[in-house]
């Protein structure tokens, strides 16, 4: 399985602007700019997209992992805040709020840091993955 998607810059890096685009066309023509990155104006930007993309994976991730071991979720919330300094991604932390009936903290703590360890963004980034988890 292949995913892509399509950034346009045109102009200086300071002063120019961008678009992104999604494989799916979700994302179209979504425009960013050096101040959505770096001065938190309005707009979005790479970093904010990677947080979206950890987010999603982990959930899905925490869900198999929930079924694998006999259980099911009712719920399962990933905010994820990715840390830019410097030019280079240095972290990036999920916080997970899951309602799972039946699940001990002991057992959901074990199985939230599997799917921290193991969902396929946390093992693609090359920046340190910090995880909480608690069960709602």
């Amino acid at each position: 399985m292949k995913r892509n998607a399509t950034a346009l810059w045109t102009g200086t890096g300071k002063e120019g602007t961008g678009s992104l685009t999604t494989q799916s066309n979700l994302v179209k023509n979504l425009p960013y700019t050096w101040a959505t990155r770096f001065e938190n104006a309005a707009g979005s930007n790479p970093e904010e997209l990677i947080a979206a993309a950890h987010a999603g994976c982990y959930s899905m991730k925490l869900s198999f992992l929930t079924e694998k071991a006999g259980l099911k979720s009712d719920s399962i919330e990933t905010t994820c805040n990715v840390n830019l300094e410097n030019g280079a991604i240095i972290n990036s932390h999920l916080v997970v709020k899951a309602k799972i009936a039946g699940c001990t903290p002991e057992q959901f703590s074990a199985i939230a840091e599997e799917a921290r360890a193991t969902c396929p963004i946390s093992k693609s980034l090359s920046c340190e993955v910090t995880l909480e988890a608690s069960l709602a």
